[in-house]
């Protein structure tokens, strides 16, 4: 007979006299990194310098509209950031291109220090100009105590946890939430008030909770919630953990923000696909494209498909979902999928000294204030090989010279390989071959995509009913898997919210 399962849940108390050790905040080459100037100059500008340096670089869009996107106050999705790969054409057209969309984005404990007299650095002012104006307004602190909830990254949730106390001056409770953990130690309340068991079976009711909980965040989560989550769910669903939505919520914003002459630069995005017809889109795209299960992370369920033995062995693995998109996929020029706004291919990282060229993407952290939006944090990572020139000709899986990812799923949980990190310090920062107005670029790709999965929350959430629009959801998102797992309150699935709805409306037409 099989052990039972052992909890890894784990609870701590953070009180207002801990200190904040930057040696458990930080991956250890960045404590003693010094941040690139370029960097530091792209992160001081200001959004009035970006935008006027953007639209000199793109006369077409006004700076009046540049500026009220800039200005545009998120309801859903206030702290976020953007994997973005910078891609060129043959004719000599270089763009940053969005790759996914992430609505609990890692990366402080990999950014150099932006001043050296703050150590906090990116935690202080993500807490302190977004999540502390979110909780002063939504929240009353007799309504209960603070919480950093997490399931991975324990290295940035206890920093999150150790700033959020400094800048709330309270105590804050940091509590493990893992995905089919067999002791659950955060728990709702049927009138959706989250509790956290602080030992002892003794719960703590928790007015509000910073969020770094990113497996399936909706099948422990609720989306009505009195407890205010940062970010919360919605933002997950509504594309920040769902790139099925996400892929359509940039689709929406491209249209209304055409006349503006701005646009979210993706890959070009067949959406709604079931399993069986994935060959034939990869054969649209020549063969060569990239797979997706829309809600993975992580790296998790990304497929890179260049030739008959990678399809195959993605077409032999069980499917947990019923949907999935196919993208062109981006590599070298030779064998990059060609679309209809071009064949774009990697610019990549400078070659070192063998002469390589690694893949590399960048990673744009934002968040919101009450002034708009502005850069946190940067930084890239590059692919394990490096690109080849010909496909035939390459020893390794194509994976291993696209995928960027630096999370590594193990038994026990997670690790990184950090040694395809890549710092915004005087060394790395040199790799990547991006300039100051990469950077600008990179950055309002981001805001734009941000505030696509922004609107798309808001139209999932029908103000009327005060609730989470299952119908309009699951017309759009129509996977009967997905629908099981999401929690609309916190003992209702989304699938029987909708089987409840289709009972009353048959009740009430029948009488």
């Amino acid at each position: 007979m099989a052990e039972p399962k052992k909890s890894k849940n784990k609870y701590e108390r953070i009180e207002l006299d801990n200190d904040f050790d930057a040696n458990n905040h930080y991956y250890p080459r960045v404590i003693n990194a010094t941040i690139h100037p370029l960097v530091l100059h792209f992160l001081n500008l200001g959004n009035k310098r970006i935008i006027n340096r953007y639209c000199h670089l793109h006369p077409m869009v006004d700076p009046k509209h540049l500026a009220h996107i800039l200005e545009y106050q998120p309801r859903w999705f206030a702290w976020a950031g953007a994997d973005l790969f910078h891609v060129t054409t043959a004719e000599g057209t270089r763009r940053m291109v969005v790759i996914e969309t992430n609505s609990c984005p890692s990366g402080q404990k990999s950014m150099p220090l932006i001043a050296e007299s703050q150590e906090q650095n990116g935690y202080r002012l993500l807490l302190e100009k977004t999540a502390k104006v979110k909780i002063n307004a939504k929240t009353n602190k007799e309504d209960g105590a603070l919480a950093v909830i997490y399931d991975k990254n324990y290295m940035e949730a206890s920093g999150y946890a150790q700033t959020l106390c400094d800048v709330m001056e309270e105590p804050v409770h940091l509590v493990s939430f893992y995905l089919n953990d067999p002791k659950q130690i955060v728990r709702f309340t049927d009138d959706g008030w989250m509790e956290v068991n602080t030992g002892d079976d003794a719960w703590v009711r928790v007015r509000a909770a910073f969020r770094y909980v990113t497996q399936k965040p909706w099948n422990r989560l609720p989306i009505a919630s009195k407890t205010l989550i940062i970010n919360p769910v919605l933002s997950c669903l509504a594309g920040g953990r769902n790139k099925l939505m996400a892929a359509k919520a940039y689709e929406i914003f491209n249209a209304e923000v055409e006349e503006m002459n701005l646009q979210i630069h993706t890959p070009e995005t067949i959406r709604d696909v079931r399993k069986a017809e994935i060959p034939l889109w990869v054969e649209r795209f020549g063969g060569n494209a990239v797979v997706k299960v829309p809600y993975g992370n992580a790296g998790q369920g990304v497929y890179t498909i260049t030739n008959q033995g990678e399809l195959d062995e993605f077409m032999a693995e069980d499917a947990s979902y019923d949907q999935y998109i196919v993208q062109s996929l981006i590599g070298n020029y030779n064998w990059s999928s060609k679309t209809s706004a071009g064949q774009f291919y990697h610019v990549g990282t400078i070659a070192n000294k063998k002469n390589q060229i690694y893949v590399a993407d960048l990673r744009m952290m934002i968040s919101a204030g009450t002034g708009g939006w502005e850069p946190l944090i940067i930084y890239g990572r590059k692919s394990h090989k490096p690109l080849v020139r010909n496909l035939q000709e390459c020893p390794y899986s194509s994976w291993d010279m696209l995928g960027t990812n630096l999370s590594i799923k193990k038994d026990d949980g997670w690790d990184t390989d950090t040694t395809r990190l890549c710092l915004m310090d005087r060394r790395d920062f040199n790799q990547l071959g991006i300039g100051i107005d990469d950077l600008c670029e990179a950055y309002i790709q981001t805001v734009l995509s941000a505030i696509a999965i922004d609107k798309m929350a808001c139209r999932l959430y029908d103000d009327d009913l005060e609730r989470f629009n299952v119908e309009l959801f699951s017309s759009m998102n129509n996977d009967p898997h997905l629908l099981e797992e999401i929690l609309v309150a916190p003992n209702q699935s989304a699938s029987a919210a909708l089987a409840a709805l289709a009972e009353a409306a048959a009740t009430a037409s029948s009488s």
